[in-house]
């Protein structure tokens, strides 16, 4: 326990905590669906968080909870290459209690936490603006998709049958999804590492209170056969819209012969939703997949409406340290490049701070910290913290040049980068 001021003292959970601060976060989040995936953290087992892995700030004088947070450690990859997360989640304080300061505190504690479980990212989802305060960057694309409607979905002619079907998943299953997810990760830069003890809370680890539940199906052909996994929300969400969450076929499998199937199966859940709740006919089929899926191309028009993306606000603490761990792939994408052999120095300028990298024959040799000074801004020069936005193939240099006019670079400096850090989609399912 640490007194912060004010006569209020931070304090880790407890599952004594769990009644008091599902209902916190229910009315800060002014939904059921925070309270009871407050209530799940801290009273049903969770692969990765612990029931310590809350901060509370609380009123000695009340003994009431005025502002909380928490850590969800998670693994992901980067072109294949592991490393740690730590994910901030429920971020709240009473309102009588902001501009106090105490969220940033509890930021320094949870990254604290973070450096040592040895994660070498932190991100999180939220509001604008806001977390660019601690040290993050709005870094990589969040909820993007397409969506249709009734009248987008094909229907079957008279007579035919229907070629697939879903099924609900049971733990037997689970090997099977967590393979074809992982074989599905390697379309993208960035994406979140799944393993069978995730996907098995994902079928049964949350409470039907949970707003971050969703259904896991398995796709099955006309002889039994899987060939792919379904998660989708069990009701409606706002706008009245089925959401997939995540949708992937096993390797060789047609997407042209699957999707209408799955269209028609998310149409009939969607009308089964609408009648559970009474509140009238659902509004759309939405898949919620990322910037780019073959779900977008298997439906094409018949998915009209695009969903623009959100960002994830991400933290990388020790620069270098993250450049060398992905040094393998920083080296493959030299080799195919036009770069491919380089030799030389490459130094990048964050105006007041920056980094330098050695190559060697196409290979990374040494990468450190480095400082600019008033004569030498670098071969390239990026502001702030943009430069994550490069790192993790969310934008390109020409566009983060366009959007900013303080980033600049070298021709030469300008290839390199381009080899290194070509744009590509990212997809991290986001709540664990």
């Amino acid at each position: 326990m640490r007194d912060v001021g004010d006569g209020l003292v931070l304090r880790r959970s407890t599952p004594a905590d769990a009644e008091a601060l599902a209902a916190f976060n229910g009315a800060i989040f002014r939904e059921a669906g925070a309270a009871g995936w407050t209530r799940d953290l801290l009273s049903r087992p969770h692969p990765t968080f612990g029931v310590g892995d809350f901060t509370i700030v609380e009123d000695a004088r009340t003994g009431a909870i005025v502002s909380s947070l928490n850590l969800i450690s998670q693994t992901w990859s980067y072109d294949g290459i592991r490393f740690g997360v730590g994910r901030p989640e429920l971020v709240g304080t009473k309102p009588e209690y902001r501009q106090r300061g105490l969220v940033r505190v509890q930021f320094e504690e949870i990254h604290r936490w973070s450096a040592e479980r040895g994660e070498a990212v932190q991100a999180i989802t939220g509001i604008p603006y806001f977390y660019r305060q601690f040290g993050y960057e709005m870094g990589l694309s969040l909820d993007a998709g397409r969506a249709g409607t009734r009248g987008d979905v094909p229907r079957l002619k008279d007579g035919e049958t229907e070629p697939f079907r879903v099924r609900p998943a049971t733990a037997g299953d689970l090997p099977f999804i967590a393979r074809v997810y992982q074989e599905s990760a390697t379309r993208y830069r960035v994406a979140c590492v799944r393993d069978e003890a995730l996907w098995k809370y994902e079928l049964d680890g949350r409470s039907a209170e949970n707003g971050s539940r969703f259904q896991l199906g398995v796709i099955e052909a006309g002889d039994g056969e899987s060939v792919g996994y379904l998660a989708h929300r069990g009701d409606l969400a706002s706008g009245r819209a089925v959401v997939v969450r995540s949708y992937e076929l096993r390797h060789g499998v047609s997407w042209l012969a699957v999707t209408p199937s799955i269209f028609r199966y998310l149409d009939q859940s969607g009308e089964e939703y609408a009648r559970q709740d009474g509140k009238g006919e659902y509004s759309a089929i939405s898949f919620q997949l990322g910037m780019e899926h073959p779900v977008y191309q298997a439906l094409g028009s018949r998915l009209p409406r695009s969903l623009p993306p959100y960002a994830w606000y991400v933290r990388v603490a020790d620069l270098p340290g993250f450049l060398r761990l992905v040094t393998p792939a920083l080296e493959r994408r030299l080799a195919e490049s036009i770069a491919v052999g380089h030799s030389g120095e490459l130094k990048i300028g964050f105006y007041r701070a920056g980094v330098r990298l050695f190559f060697e024959r196409g290979r990374v040799v040494g990468i450190e910290d480095w400082s600019p000074t008033a004569s030498e801004g670098g071969d390239a020069r990026f502001p702030h913290l943009t430069f994550l936005q490069l790192l993790l193939g969310y934008r390109t240099f020409e566009e983060l040049q366009y959007a900013y006019a303080d980033c600049n670079a070298s021709n030469d400096a300008r290839v390199v980068l381009g080899a290194l850090f070509p744009k590509r989609p990212a997809n991290v399912w986001p709540i664990a």
